[in-house]
């Protein structure tokens, strides 16, 4: 039994982390209600790189999210054990998941709701956005901060994302050092288990 719960600290202090998806925002890629897991070497021994899903902690009015529906059956013994395990974190409801489009020193650009998000000049293959949903919603330019992350959904439409939030300190990026880790795999339910690999294409380096 200590061995195990030794074992489990070390998993969730330096490897892995369970969190509940509460919104659709990052629809289709990942479902309401869904559960993941984020490594946590990154940021850290691994740079988080464009493309990125990450999960990080509210940097400060971003969150406007439901409570979890209570568990039943299969999934309320995994959140049982990921509790026990100290996989599932008593602060999940102060954490967000969104996907990285812009690194620190990158020039995000939307012309217009429709438009295509250009990186530092060059347009983004956005592969994963949700059917039907514009890429942009709106026009803006945004320069990332040093130390900072420009992070925005998947499902464009209905997130409110680094766009929603640019008179804020920042300017709608988000502190590096409120990054958990990156989104690697869904767990639950069982029919959306996925490995998420980075699918982020055609974006060139700031100089």
């Amino acid at each position: 039994m200590i061995a195990a719960l030794v074992l489990s600290f070390i998993l969730k202090t330096f490897f892995i982390q369970s969190f509940w998806i509460p919104s659709s925002s990052m629809e289709d890629t990942l479902e309401q209600g869904d559960r993941i897991l984020v490594t946590k070497w990154t940021p850290g021994v691994f740079d988080v790189q464009a493309g990125d899903m990450v999960v990080f902690k509210d940097p400060g009015g971003w969150l406007n999210v439901p409570e979890p529906p209570e568990p039943e059956g299969a999934a309320k013994v995994a959140d049982v054990v990921l509790t026990f395990t100290g996989l599932l974190p008593d602060d999940s409801g102060e954490h967000l998941v969104k996907r990285i489009v812009g690194l620190p020193g990158d020039e995000v650009v939307c012309t217009g709701a429709d438009a295509a998000v250009m990186v530092n000049g060059v347009e983004v293959t956005e592969n994963y956005l949700k059917p039907g949903v514009s890429p942009c919603g709106r026009e803006f330019t945004a320069t990332v901060p040093q130390g900072y992350l420009w992070v925005m959904g998947d499902n464009r439409d209905n997130s409110a994302d680094s766009r929603a939030h640019q008179g804020q300190p920042g300017g709608g990026s988000v502190p590096i050092a409120n990054v958990v880790g990156t989104v690697f795999v869904t767990v639950w339910p069982s029919p959306h288990w996925e490995l998420h690999g980075n699918p982020f294409e055609g974006v060139a380096e700031a100089d």
